[in-house]
């Protein structure tokens, strides 16, 4: 009976063991933490408001710059630029934003000027290692005009306008400019863009990536001092191809072009490119010389304005994270760069402080913070503290309130 005993006991704690062992290796996953700061940035001046903010980048000093759409604005956002003047406030602030790290405007510009063609629906802002600023833009006719509803049939045959990146300095003076408006001849088109939605310079090369974008189905690079071509490719590295997609089908086989939009390009130390095929719901992985590697897809059911909006890579050494902004489900995702799986995830739909509507660009600065805009009438810069690297205990963290004042 004693024998028997010891083997129950033994067999009972086997047991307890084994189901617990997944819990155990679950709560030993460690993801980055953060908590939203409700009082950055500081207020504008002047009664300037931001219409959506598609664009958000951080220099080597953690200055933290913006791109919004003024003429997206409603009138009565801008009562105080009427004749004769309705009120005291509002006025559309620049298109071009940039603070400090301590949240205080510093600089602003941008908008129509001489010898370069400003986009109609600027979209996408970049600073590169040497400090210049890059911009593209969505706009199909020279007026800017509300965006489609479904974005996927951006890429429809016609002129665009935006077919151009600009290049500035810091000052907003233009350095470069890429392309002409409405000469773009589709995707295999080595001299135009159509409707590039980012870009990013490799600092080590001095080559500069393109998610081109909402009217191309490509990657494109140019060497970023001449804008003298260099590749392009298209999903799992082929030839673009612009023929229409039928509307997105999360149970239809995978697509094997990309979709309209190609979000975003973001570059790790490692050389490996991340791009947000946006309404296909995933994220494609390349070498830097176009060759594919893998792809994994975020809320595969998401419909509409699809779930990949743009990528971040966090500042440890070895950049082991990966922060997704999902404009459709209101939230950042939290990936694990080598296995591209999602630990956790942070953000709920609303206008407080830690909410999202429509989260559209995603950075971080040197300290590991992350900085994210809105677009459609999110209209809103916010930045989240990176608090370190802890166990997952929840996979969806919702609203990431500070814990302390």
């Amino acid at each position: 009976m004693k024998r028997i005993l010891f083997f129950g006991i033994i067999a009972t704690l086997a047991l307890i063991t084994y189901w617990q062992r997944p819990q155990v290796q679950a709560a030993t996953a460690q993801a980055p933490r953060f908590e939203v700061d409700p009082m950055w940035p500081k207020p504008l001046p002047n009664h300037w408001v931001v219409g959506p903010v598609i664009g958000v980048a951080v220099d080597s000093r953690d200055h933290v710059w913006i791109l919004h759409r003024q003429a997206s604005l409603e009138a009565k956002e801008q009562y105080a630029t009427m004749t004769p003047k309705a009120s005291t406030c509002c006025a559309a602030a620049p298109p071009v934003l940039e603070f400090n790290p301590q949240g205080d405007l510093v600089g602003s510009w941008g908008g129509p000027g001489n010898g370069y063609n400003w986009p109609s629906s600027n979209h996408g802002i970049d600073v590169d290692f040497k400090g210049n600023v890059w911009i593209g833009g969505n706009g199909r006719g020279k007026q800017a005009a509300p965006i489609a509803h479904n974005e996927d049939r951006m890429a429809d045959a016609g002129p665009v306008y935006d077919s151009m990146l600009l290049k500035f300095s810091q000052a907003g003076k233009l350095l470069m400019q890429i392309g002409q408006p409405n000469m773009s001849k589709g995707s295999n088109d080595t001299k135009n863009l159509r409707l590039p939605a980012k870009s990013i310079v490799d600092p080590k090369t001095n080559e500069l990536y393109v998610a081109d974008g909402y009217g191309n189905r490509r990657v494109i690079v140019f060497n970023a001092d001449t804008g003298e071509y260099k590749r392009h490719w298209g999903a799992y590295g082929s030839k673009p191809d612009d023929t229409q997609l039928p509307a997105y089908d999360p149970a239809a086989p995978v697509a094997k072009q990309f979709r309209t939009p190609v979000h975003c390009v973001a570059l790790a130390n490692d050389n490996l490119l991340y791009v947000c095929d946006r309404t296909n719901d995933r994220i494609q992985v390349f070498k830097a010389d176009g060759t594919f590697v893998k792809e994994v897809f975020i809320e595969k059911n998401t419909l509409g304005d699809g779930s990949v909006f743009d990528i971040a890579l966090s500042k440890d050494p070895g950049q082991n994270y990966i922060y997704v902004a999902d404009g459709s489900n209101m939230k950042v995702h939290v990936l694990k760069r080598d296995t591209l799986e999602v630990l956790t995830t942070f953000g709920d739909g609303g206008r407080q402080p830690g909410q999202f509507y429509a989260v559209h660009s995603i950075a971080t600065d040197s300290k590991g913070n992350i900085y994210t805009t809105e677009t459609y009438r999110g209209q809103r810069l916010q930045k989240f503290h990176f608090k370190g690297v802890a166990p997952v205990t929840k996979k969806d963290q919702g609203v990431v309130w500070p814990t302390s004042r």
